[in-house]
């Protein structure tokens, strides 16, 4: 069968998105903004607001740094170095262990930035239109809801949330201010998915029976380290950073950067997992599990996580499709060749390749002949390439164009909550080492019942939610 040849460019694809949002701008006309009294159109520059300025932090500000129409109005971070963008305060040591995850810092900004650690104080500001959250996970509820009463638009990390109540509010605060809110799930914008889901979604591969994906990262035989508690760093505000969650000594393998190994404040399902899930259920049209099982392997990383660095979980959907999503930080190799999500459906097998190269592609495999049936050819033999860098740099542009146009965002707070539940469910179904049966309307757990006391956990005084 001969192989077909398609592309799709990086510059025709962000193009059509900007076309599409500054139409869309122009034609809702000038918008009110968070500054008191003033009205700005689809051209006007945009002041925006980072709370969080860190790993992450730092390549979504410059994504946004990058755009005309952004004027960066303020910067909060707890962490001195990150905060004043001055890498010569960070500890050679800490530098040298987490390498390319301390940030290089090297932007010039203006006297006109202003600068806190207290986000409240950012909020605070008038003058700016549009926060961009990129904190540790435990922080993403409060400060959301709080932009949204402060009456700001917001640009929001992945994941979401750390529990399901959080995220439920979060999308009752932007939905009760009317705020435009943009959850991180980038591969919304990849020029790989977004042809793939209605291509999908019409059958091209027929009913969908099992949708794969996995993070393999093998970080035997140390990981993260063992790290003794000890005070924390005069540069930190070591109270700040913990915020909600339980009062506990610094420990230099917590902060910074590799809090995602502790549960209190992140986890490597809702890190890396949410990003597939969100593709995943997006292509196939589905909106949740209505059941999860989760298993851990044996501790083979000599580490302080309180995480796995094995596991496995399983998602049926109410049409019986199936989910699987494996982590694996104790091993290596490859599971999907050329690709990072795969669905195999009763036509044939798709699978994605998002690299942020010129390799970028889908490619559909036709099915061989099953015990006692007749080869099956309609699907035949077909390969996408994609020029495309990473797809951030249309997801931000996506949402300046909405801050504009009041569109709604490509990820929403209610699609980003959607997809982090999956992380979360399969976060307690180990925790509970059971099944997790799960009703999407009422969001709760039918069985077993105790798991519902997962759904949220007791914030630190004076901390709350909305």
């Amino acid at each position: 069968m001969p192989q077909k040849q398609n592309q799709l460019t990086r510059r025709s694809f962000l193009g059509q998105s900007v076309a599409t949002g500054v139409a869309a701008g122009l034609g809702a006309g000038a918008i009110a903004t968070s500054r008191t009294g003033q009205i700005l159109g689809a051209n006007d520059r945009l002041r925006l607001g980072f709370i969080g300025v860190g790993n992450r932090g730092t390549q979504v500000l410059n994504v946004f740094r990058s755009f005309d129409d952004v004027e960066v109005a303020a910067l909060c971070d707890v962490y001195s170095p990150y905060l004043y963008r001055d890498g010569s305060m960070v500890d050679p040591h800490l530098r040298a262990d987490l390498g390319g995850r301390i940030p290089k810092m090297e932007e010039s900004f203006g006297k006109g930035v202003a600068r806190y650690k207290d986000f409240r104080r950012l909020l605070e500001q008038k003058d700016i239109d549009a926060v961009v959250i990129a904190t540790p996970d435990h922080w993403h509820a409060i400060q959301t809801i709080m932009a949204c009463q402060s009456g700001k638009d917001i640009y929001v990390e992945k994941p979401l949330s750390m529990t399901i109540v959080e995220g439920r509010k979060m999308t009752e605060a932007a939905r009760q201010y009317k705020r435009i809110v943009q959850v991180g799930l980038q591969r919304r914008s990849s020029p790989v998915y977004r042809p793939l889901a209605p291509l999908i979604q019409n059958g091209k591969l027929g009913k969908v029976s099992v949708a794969r994906a996995y993070r393999i990262s093998n970080m035997y035989p140390h990981g993260i380290g063992k790290a003794k508690p000890t005070s924390p760093p005069s540069e930190l505000d070591w109270d700040m950073w913990l915020g909600p969650r339980a009062q506990r000594p610094y420990q230099e393998n917590i902060h910074p950067y590799r809090f995602r190994w502790w549960g209190d404040y992140s986890s490597q399902v809702g890190n890396w997992g949410v990003h597939y899930f969100d593709a995943i259920r997006w292509m196939l049209g589905e909106q949740a599990p209505v059941s999860v099982s989760a298993h851990e392997g044996g501790h083979f990383v000599d580490d302080d996580r309180t995480i796995p660095d094995t596991m496995e979980v399983t998602f049926e959907f109410k049409s019986g499709t199936l989910l699987v999503f494996g982590q694996y930080e104790a091993s290596s190799g490859v599971t999907i060749p050329q690709g990072e999500i795969e669905l195999q459906g009763t036509l044939g097998t798709m699978v994605s390749n998002p690299s942020y190269s010129n390799a970028a592609s889908y490619r559909f495999i036709p099915p061989s002949a099953g015990q006692f049936q007749k080869q099956q050819n309609n699907l035949g033999t077909e390969t996408v390439q994609v020029e495309t860098n990473d797809p951030t740099e249309a997801h931000v542009r996506n949402f300046l164009d909405c801050v504009k146009s009041r569109n709604e965002c490509r990820c929403p707070l209610e699609e980003g909550h959607r997809s982090t539940t999956f992380a979360h469910l399969a976060n307690m179904a180990l925790a509970t080492r059971s099944r997790i049966e799960w009703n999407p309307k009422e969001e709760k757990v039918t069985s077993p019942s105790n798991a519902n006391q997962l759904l949220q956990y007791d914030y630190r005084k004076p901390w709350k939610l909305g």
